[in-house]
């Protein structure tokens, strides 16, 4: 079965929920080694999202994610912003007006978002950043496109949870955590956490 704009709009209602949910741990990790503001926000872009969500959900899976991305880009400061923003509007081009997305569509949004975060924030694997939670998951997600929608994201989110993992022990080269050098070694990447707990709650929901 594929995914509609209802599943993808009920997929970001939960995402909403778990990142109130997380609110206080993310910002908890980003106080650790960043400016501690990525709970907060990402918890008030998602907000907004969820009441434009409220009074119309937009015809296609693509139109969902489009309206996730400007909503995101306008409303969350910091980095998280314009990187979820970006992955939410690549995901949405890679879709295209496709009335369902089946696994192998839902694995090349995942693939198109990769994209769009490295091409804006410059990233790769082993900076300490959500590229740490997101690579891996992509690799996951086209390994099991030739299952159902819910095989592509269960296996992105056990991806994305050991490729967050992976950030505790690195330095950071990237953003705000890069100016601490070896002080920001130990420590949980918050946009890998809130890669990883999305992921999580979008295999939680497909169908």
């Amino acid at each position: 079965m594929g995914c509609t704009a209802a599943d993808v709009a009920d997929a970001l209602r939960a995402a909403t929920r778990v990142v109130a949910e997380h609110r206080d741990e993310l910002v908890r990790l980003d106080r650790e080694i960043g400016d501690g503001d990525h709970g907060e926000n990402l918890n008030r872009g998602f907000a907004a999202l969820v009441s434009k969500l409220d009074e119309s959900v937009p015809a296609s899976p693509g139109g969902v994610l489009r309206l996730a991305a400007t909503t995101l880009i306008s409303t969350v400061g910091g980095a998280a912003g314009p990187l979820y923003g970006t992955a939410f509007l690549r995901a949405a081009t890679s879709v295209g007006d496709a009335a369902e997305l089946d696994a192998e569509a839902v694995a090349g949004a995942l693939s198109a978002a990769l994209e769009g975060v490295v091409a804006r924030g410059k990233a790769e694997v082993g900076d300490k950043t959500m590229v740490d939670a997101l690579t891996p998951a992509v690799v996951a997600a086209r390994a099991a496109a030739s299952g159902g929608v819910r095989d592509v994201l269960t296996a992105a989110a056990e991806a994305a949870e050991m490729g967050a993992e992976s950030t505790v022990p690195l330095v950071a080269r990237k953003g705000r955590a890069s100016y601490l050098g070896e002080r920001s070694a130990g420590h949980l990447d918050p946009g890998a956490r809130s890669t990883s707990l999305l992921l999580r709650t979008f295999a939680g929901g497909a169908g």
